[in-house]
Parts: C-alpha cells; structure tokens; sequence
C-alpha cells in the first residue's frame, strides 16, 4: 500500500500540470487545445536530452520554453490564419512529432540510467526519505497552482478569462482576444511541457509515443476533480481539483496493477472505461437528482 500511495501521489502531482493547462485552455479560454499530447513529449523530449548532456535543470527551462514555442504556433494558426481551434492543435501536434524526433537525435526514445537527474539531485538532500519523488513532485505542483491562482486574479488573467466567457464583448472592449488568447495557450503549454519534462526525468527515458491520449486522460482527471469537489463554483476549487482528480486516478491505475485484478492486456480497456466515466460523470449525476426530484414530487 506504500508504494501504492507514493506512485499515486508523485505521478498525480506531475500529471496535475497537465489537467492545469487543460483547465486553462479548455474551460477558461473555451478552446479544445489538442497540441497537448505532443508538447507533453516535446517537454520530455527536451528536458531528458538535456539531463543527458549532464544539466538536468536547464532541462527544464528549456521544456518549458519549448512548450511555449510550441503553444504560439498553435495560437499564431488560430487568431492569425483563422484556422479553427481543433484543426490548430491537430496542425501542430502532428508536425511536432519530427519535432520531437529531432530533439531526440533522431531517436525513439533516449534513457537517462546512470545519469543524473532533478530526482536523485533532490534526494541527495535527505528530504522526504523514501517519499523524495512525491515531495519534490508536489513542490512542482503546488508551486504552478499558486502561480496559476494569482495570474488569473491579475489584470491579464481577469482578460483571459473575460474572452473566454465572451469573446464578442471583449472584441468590442479595449481587449484584444488575439493577445489574450495568444498568452493563454502560450502559458498552457507551458505547463504541460514542463509535466512531461518532470515526469521523464523522473522515469528516466523519453519516447516518442509517451504522450498518446494524455489530453483525453488530462481532460478525464480535471472532471474527476471538479466532480468530487464540486470545483466548477470557484477558481481555487477547480486548481485543486487538477490536482485532486490526478491522484485518484493514479491510485486506481496503481491498484489496478498491483492488484492485477485486470490483467496487464486490458489496461488500455480500464483506462477507457474510467475516462468515459469521468467525463460522464456530471450527466449521470444530474440525471440522478432529476430522478429524485421527480420521485419527490410524485410522492
């Protein structure tokens, strides 16, 4: 049960970054932003070459410079060329694949054994003992949630979030959507960048195919969050619940393969089924108390 928890709480700090980007895209700015699963490599695909070179740091300043690369061309495609939001993200991810590659050397995937890393850099200092990976994960995590909290409360932020709830009203205002929109897809790729910089650090490798369906999984962990916390009510709630809705979802995977009461071949079926469910979640609970009411009203 300790390694259950340890893997739920480390991999759930550093995949929150990702949920937190989605909840900044995607419920924010009410743009579906499919650049995630490939700027999720690019971050691992940056930050492990770097680490390999001996400068784990720079890894990560790098990642997250590239995520916001990475972020504007899909922003550029949408505000400057009109191309539609989905199509964006779809445009870039698929040309960051050779992206990716080349960051790689050209290679797959690219290990880290034996080298240093962010991870045994931290646990060199004795924090956190055996837990080091999940104290230093959600240092990262609670770190990009404070930032996240204050950015949305400034000038800019309060901008972000008025084009997403009307961006016909803010076209009218002195606000440009361009710009605002630009920043936020900008900074949401940033932080998923740095997820995926984080976390191959911690695994020790990058590959090419690390970050298939992580929108889809991101997306499903966000909802999990908002649905047990009741997020949707207030800002503080929904960042917490990117983080909230990570674990749980880690610590059902990790059961799952502790346990191995689904065997290793249906892992993909499970983690279907618990995304479905995730996203279905606020309709079948809608749908229950509308089934209450009716039943209260009949009695």
């Amino acid at each position: 049960m300790i390694h259950i928890a340890q893997t739920a709480l480390s991999l759930g700090c550093i995949y929150s970054l990702v949920a937190l980007a989605l909840f900044l895209s995607y419920r924010i700015l009410d743009i579906a932003d499919l650049t995630t699963d490939g700027c999720f490599v690019l971050g691992m695909a940056v930050s492990v070459s770097t680490a390999a070179a001996g400068h784990p740091v720079l890894g990560l300043f790098l990642a997250v410079l590239a995520g916001a690369a990475a972020g504007y061309v899909t922003a550029f495609l949408q505000t400057r060329l009109g191309v539609p939001s989905i199509l964006a993200g779809i445009i870039t991810n698929t040309g960051l694949y050779t992206v990716n590659l080349m960051a790689m050397g050209w290679s797959s995937n690219v290990s880290l054994i034996k080298q240093e890393t962010i991870f045994t850099m931290f646990r060199s200092t004795g924090i956190g003992g055996a837990w080091y990976a999940s104290v230093l994960g959600a240092l990262f995590a609670f770190a990009c949630m404070a930032f996240m909290r204050w950015f949305l409360s400034t000038r800019l932020g309060l901008s972000i979030r008025a084009t997403g709830d009307n961006r016909d009203m803010v076209s009218a205002s002195s606000i440009n959507p361009t710009f605002t929109i630009s920043v936020g897809l900008t900074l949401a790729n940033c932080f998923t960048a740095l997820s995926g910089a984080i976390a191959g650090q911690l695994q020790k490798s990058a590959d090419i195919n690390a970050g298939t369906g992580i929108v889809v999984i991101g997306l499903a962990t966000l909802i999990i969050g908002e649905t047990v916390l009741n997020g949707r009510k207030s800002i503080t709630r929904n960042i917490l619940a990117c983080l909230v809705g990570n674990i749980i979802y880690r610590a059902i995977y990790a059961i799952v393969l502790q346990t191995r009461i689904i065997p290793i071949e249906g892992l993909k079926l499970m983690t279907a089924i618990i995304v479905a469910l995730a996203i279905a979640a606020p309709t079948i609970r809608e749908n229950l108390q509308l089934q209450r009411r009716v039943r209260k009203e009949m009695k």
